[in-house]
């Protein structure tokens, strides 16, 4: 009823996401299939997802996936024909519903079901959807989404899924888009018997069959999005520990190749430190009934729910890299700090379409910079924040084309930290802005999102209208310049390059004395005795020119 990514570096300053789905661009012709994936279609729109039962066989040798999904929902409007998407190569084989067969229509991923029984408002209904074949395969996981199949270095099996941005229909047959959340699953995982599968939630039990497979039976008992669900399989040795959070004990379990366990009892730690920051600054993990996870996995890492994906090499920073250049981001580890802030932005709140992708990693990027101040103070913070600028292209804007399954540019993640390190300086009252944080976990809690909710809500609790605020740094591209002139008993000062109506307050420093101006586009003044210098907090993310050079 409910309802990433990851970055590459390309180089130290620069990076981009990548991944199977549309970067926006308005000159893009955008074709029918990108509708059918981004779109809420008439055939999604009538019915409301309430439970996924997800049963199938993982193989290694041959690469494939086989099963059933059984998909049930709740009718809301009329309408005979439902749209469930799966990607090829895997082959939808039937859908039945009580033990009917159904005729199934396919256009690309998009696989239109005729319903035979009058679907009836406010009725739940259930479907079962029969699949097989070999997925795609992800060649350079998680940018490229699908199917990682490898091996560890002992030669077992190393197999998981990722698909943020391609979609989960490239893996399990689902309704594909990110409006609609199951409000919970169960996940029956066949997999080889010296192998073990790790998902999302938690274990209710392992069958052991007589085939020489084992089915591991994961339950999510909180809503969850399609690109939130995950298979990791492989030879994996466990460990865990419990956290005495906000509410009460979580359990946090780790799950790790057999080789990797000393190493990983080490650099784990900065699980529960990542819990007691972010549980500060964000308020109570969402998800205390599902537990939290950290899974070994056999590429960098993703947000999956309850099953937070590591692949870091169990080293602080980004695979040993600080991203912010200051020396802060190599006292953590960034997949295990960053990916385990997403179970708030992403997870918790997750946008309803992806051109609002930077709800997700923009504020999750910020929260790097909220655990460095939490465990190295408040300007350790907010040099990490200010060192991540230097990844930043301003050349796209950050919100993308709507229901074509867009996102835009990758300066969404350092970004969007700055500019919501920008309001914290407006708000300029540190409580405050700690409860706008935890907030917005609480007011759109297990909810999808657009991006004006999060504006609207975050404009609303700082007493101040902050909407041409957001079209500069959101939908526009370029930085906002400040221009000043000292003249006299005089700072004069105006804003150019920015939206009509853009009000963003500065806090500025004439001969060291802190001054609050509001500029304009059009000149204004303040006076001041013998002005000698003017600087602007470097905590706002603008750009500062004085037009007279001196």
């Amino acid at each position: 009823m409910k309802r990433a990514a990851i970055i590459l570096f390309t180089t130290f300053s620069s990076f981009v996401i990548l991944d199977s789905s549309k970067v926006a661009n308005h000159d893009t012709n955008y074709s029918r299939l990108d509708s059918l994936r981004g779109m809420i279609t008439p055939e999604r729109a009538w019915w409301d997802l309430t439970y996924y039962h997800l049963a199938i066989t993982v193989d290694p040798n041959t690469k494939s996936l086989m099963g059933t999904n059984r998909v049930d929902y709740k009718v809301l409007s009329e309408n005979q024909v439902i749209q469930i998407d799966l990607q090829a190569p895997l082959v939808m084989e039937s859908a039945e519903q009580n033990g009917v067969d159904l005729e199934l229509k396919k256009e690309g991923p998009a696989h239109f079901i005729t319903l035979k029984e009058k679907q009836e408002i406010g009725n739940v209904n259930s479907l079962i959807i029969k699949y097989s074949g070999q997925p795609v395969v992800a060649e350079n996981a998680p940018w490229d989404g699908g199917i990682t199949w490898t091996k560890d270095n002992n030669g077992n099996d190393f197999v998981a899924s990722s698909c943020q941005g391609l979609g989960a229909s490239v893996w399990w047959p689902c309704k594909d888009h990110m409006y609609d959340e199951v409000d919970s699953m169960l996940m029956s995982i066949t997999v080889p018997k010296h192998l073990m599968d790790v998902s999302n939630g938690r274990l209710r039990g392992v069958d052991k069959n007589k085939n020489g497979t084992n089915t591991y039976h994961w339950f999510v008992n909180n809503p969850i999005n399609n690109y939130g669900v995950n298979i990791n399989v492989g030879d994996y040795v466990h460990f865990n520990e419990i956290y005495d959070g906000e509410k009460g004990p979580l359990t946090m379990d780790y799950y790790v190749l057999r080789d990797n366990l000393k190493k990983a009892k080490q650099q784990f730690k900065d699980g529960p430190r990542t819990m007691e920051a972010l549980e500060h600054w964000f308020g109570p993990y969402p998800f205390y009934e599902d537990g939290y996870k950290l899974v070994e996995a056999p590429y960098l890492g993703m947000e999956h729910q309850s099953s937070v994906t590591y692949g870091n090499g169990y080293q602080n920073g980004y695979r040993g890299t600080d991203l912010s250049g200051t020396g802060w981001g190599l006292k953590w580890d960034y997949i295990i700090i960053h990916e385990t802030g997403h179970e708030w932005f992403a997870n918790n709140i997750t946008y309803k379409d992806m051109a609002d992708m930077w709800v997700h990693e923009g504020f999750t990027s910020y929260s790097e910079g909220l655990f460095t101040e939490y465990f190295y103070g408040k300007e350790a913070g907010a040099e990490y924040i200010r060192g991540l600028r230097a990844g930043i292209s301003n050349t796209e804007p950050i919100i993308a084309d709507y229901g074509v399954n867009a996102h835009g540019s990758g300066d969404m993640y350092p970004k969007g930290a700055n500019l919501l390190h920008t309001l914290r300086q407006v708000v300029n009252d540190d409580q405050k802005w700690r409860e706008i944080l935890r907030g917005l976990n609480e007011t759109f809690y297990h909810q999808t999102v657009t991006t004006q909710q999060i504006e609207g809500y975050i404009s609303q609790n700082c007493g101040r209208d902050l909407q041409y605020v957001f079209d500069q740094y959101l939908r526009g591209s370029s930085l906002p310049v400040l221009e000043y002139v000292l003249k006299e008993n005089n700072v004069l000062y105006r804003w150019s390059g920015v939206v009509e109506g853009f009000n963003l307050p500065i806090r500025a420093y004439v001969n060291s004395t802190e001054v609050w101006i509001e500029p304009t586009t059009s000149w204004q003044g303040t006076s001041f005795a013998s002005p000698d210098s003017f600087k602007v907090d470097p905590n706002f993310y603008v750009t500062v020119l004085d037009v007279m050079g001196s």
